[in-house]
């Protein structure tokens, strides 16, 4: 049972954090193959939705399961520091799914559609490059807790 769930709480770390160090890379590729930075966004923002889905589940299934391997001592210290990070990771993710990326949505509607075809100084895409930063930051936040979270599993 405890090897079960040490394997389980792993696979769900390298699943989220394998989607969330792919990610630049399906960016990067989307803008630097598709012409139309519109297009390309569109296709970036889908992956982005789905990742941060994955990292919902993902979040909600280790806490389950770190939640379980401190009944069943499955580690031979605390579950409480990895269960923080798990939390910051999850609220982290829920708040770019739910808040950031509605928001840039409608900066860019807003803005007529296609960010990059509004003037420089229109305040919908001053407005949703601001956000864009923050997102940015906010996956990076998200990358940087699941490898302390790798450490702390790890370390057992």
């Amino acid at each position: 049972m405890k090897t079960l769930l040490r394997a389980l709480i792993l696979l769900l770390i390298v699943l989220w954090l394998g989607g969330v160090l792919f990610f630049p890379v399906v960016a990067a590729s989307a803008f630097s193959s598709v012409a139309d930075t519109h297009v390309a966004g569109t296709i970036v923002r889908k992956c982005l939705l789905a990742l941060h889905y994955e990292g919902i589940l993902a979040g909600t299934l280790l806490v389950m399961l770190l939640l379980a391997a401190a009944r069943f001592r499955a580690y031979s210290r605390s579950v409480t520091l990895p269960l923080l990070f798990v939390l910051a990771m999850l609220v982290l993710t829920a708040f770019s799914q739910f808040w950031i990326i509605p928001r840039m949505e409608s900066y860019r509607l807003a803005a007529g559609g296609a960010i990059d075809a509004a003037s420089a100084n229109d305040q919908n895409r001053i407005a949703f490059n601001k956000l864009h930063v923050v997102s940015e930051r906010v996956e990076e936040g998200v990358l940087l807790a699941g490898i302390v979270l790798v450490v702390l599993v790890a370390r057992d």
